[in-house]
């Protein structure tokens, strides 16, 4: 089980103003009221274990204690939240963007509901797999129907703004790649202030370690995996992805191997904290909490992998990276465009394999939500369904896919247009 003390770290938070110090406090004390909540409500986490093949495991919790976990869990973050806003005096800003949320969430109703249905009565969904021993060391697995052969995996880390990622913000990309007869893994992990960023890129290099040495009991492939993160998401994969890099270049001793890793897709993500961090202030995610979800200013270079990947000691974790993707809406308000394309030019300075692929016009959500609701061609998903199945010189899935239909519309257009125009992102 795990402890409840208090996530630590290596970079302490500054508290230099009797103020400060007290708001330090308060967050600690906070997170132990988190944990302990936690603990008192769902007792000790019961973990699967993997004897034997998939067929003879026990099957998934019943349907009324997975919607009764969950609903636990987001009551207790959005409990704790609103409280930990308080503490940090955040003004009308922030309701009001939460406020936008909650009517943006409403308005693509119509399809989160159809894709529920998928996510609780499918028996292609293998969901909340523990992979490590701390809260929310979970993943959702989304199996194709067809089991012949190993498939590709695509190792899948959410957004949310470092506060509100939920491993079931996947379950729309999990469904159609399966539908690809692509394997899809979403990792759940501590969100803020359970956990600061560097529990954050743990749990994730956990979960990735958790795929690469287990995903073939579910007939995936563990040199084929493909690992993608959106908005806060990518930020943190790319993270462990560096890191893990560095630590080979280093000789040091790893559970897993980025040569594992066949390609990394990131979606809207931000990888230089420096850069960020004003233009958060001013859309809303306020200094002070930013400063405490990313463990202080001091701790801004190691969790920018933009800034991370020039220094000269790190020049020769460059050459192990896999092929590197990152796609982008040029209209994208939460996080601009240009931090994919400083990104890629910094891992071309290094000579690591990388593009970035700009959309037009697009927002922080339309890639990853409005344009696969909407159904039809989608220029993103299809960039990323045939980098997959070509790499695996799969010429069957590549036909098979060419003349597939088209994929149905979850959403009517006019709610789209009206979502996009609210939309708090």
């Amino acid at each position: 089980m795990a402890s409840l003390s208090p996530p630590t770290h290596d970079h302490p938070r500054r508290c230099e103003t009797s103020t400060a110090t007290h708001l330090c406090l308060a967050v600690r004390s906070l997170i132990f009221r988190f944990l302990g909540s936690i603990f008192a409500s769902s007792g000790v986490h019961q973990q699967q274990q993997f004897r034997g093949k998939p067929a003879s495991m026990n099957r998934q919790k019943s349907l009324s204690r997975d919607i009764g976990h969950a609903a636990a869990e987001t009551y207790l973050v959005t409990r704790l939240t609103f409280t930990l806003l308080r503490y940090l005096g955040v003004g009308y800003r922030w309701y009001t963007r939460l406020l936008a949320l909650a009517c943006y969430a409403l308005l693509l109703m119509p399809g989160f509901l159809q894709v529920a249905y998928y996510y609780f009565f499918s028996s292609q969904v293998r969901r909340s797999i523990v992979y490590g021993d701390q809260p929310r060391n979970r993943l959702d697995l989304y199996l194709p129907t067809n089991i012949s052969g190993p498939k590709s995996v695509v190792v899948f880390v959410t957004g949310g703004a470092w506060i509100i990622g939920y491993k079931a913000w996947g379950s729309l990309l999990g469904l159609q790649l399966a539908e690809r007869d692509i394997i899809v893994a979403c990792l759940d992990y501590r969100n803020f202030p359970q956990g600061t960023i560097s529990d954050m890129v743990k749990d994730v290099s956990q979960g990735v370690s958790f795929v690469c040495n287990l995903i073939a009991r579910y007939g995936g492939d563990p040199n084929r995996i493909y690992l993608t993160g959106q908005s806060a998401g990518a930020h943190i994969s790319s993270c462990v992805l560096l890191e893990q890099a560095i630590k080979e270049s280093r000789g040091e001793n790893t559970t897993w191997s980025v040569s594992q890793i066949k390609a990394y897709f990131g979606l809207s993500g931000g990888y230089n904290l420096f850069n960020l961090v004003d233009h958060f202030h001013n859309r809303g995610l306020y200094r002070s909490i930013f400063l405490s979800i990313m463990e202080g200013e001091e701790s801004f270079e190691q969790f920018s992998p933009e800034v991370r990947i020039k220094d000269p000691r790190n020049r020769e974790a460059g050459s192990l990276l896999p092929p590197i993707k990152l796609f982008h809406g040029t209209s994208d308000l939460s996080i601009p465009s240009d931090a994919s394309i400083n990104f890629v030019e910094a891992l071309k300075g290094v000579g690591a394999e990388a593009e970035v692929i700009l959309y037009e016009g697009k927002s922080h959500t339309d890639l990853f939500l409005q344009d696969p609701l909407r159904g039809g061609k989608d220029d993103l998903f299809d960039h990323m369904v045939a980098v997959i199945h070509a790499d695996a010189g799969d010429e069957e899935a590549l036909a098979k896919y060419a003349l597939a239909p088209p994929r149905r519309r979850l959403v009517p257009e006019f709610l789209l247009w009206l979502a996009r125009h609210i939309s708090p992102f």
